[in-house]
């Protein structure tokens, strides 16, 4: 995907968010919630766009035990 297209699609959802919050009337707790919900889903599709995703998919977390008997975090990075 191209850098102009990213720009593009940015700039729409913030236009469209723009105009969903000055023309449509809503409480105001709503409108919070629908600009969280809209940040936190372009971000993650930045995130999809650009591949940080996919990396992250490959970190494994476990826990073990340690000689002492308490348990203890693991986190295996690929390669």
């Amino acid at each position: 995907m191209s850098l102009v297209t990213i720009v593009i699609t940015l700039i729409v959802a913030g236009v469209l968010l723009w105009l969903v919050n000055t023309y449509i009337p809503m409480d105001g707790k709503i409108k919070r919630i629908l600009n969280i919900v809209v940040v936190v889903v372009v971000v993650v599709w930045l995130l999809g766009v650009f591949g940080v995703l996919d990396h992250l998919r490959n970190i494994r977390a476990s826990l073990e035990s340690s000689p002492s008997g308490a348990p203890t975090a693991r986190v295996v990075l690929p390669c």
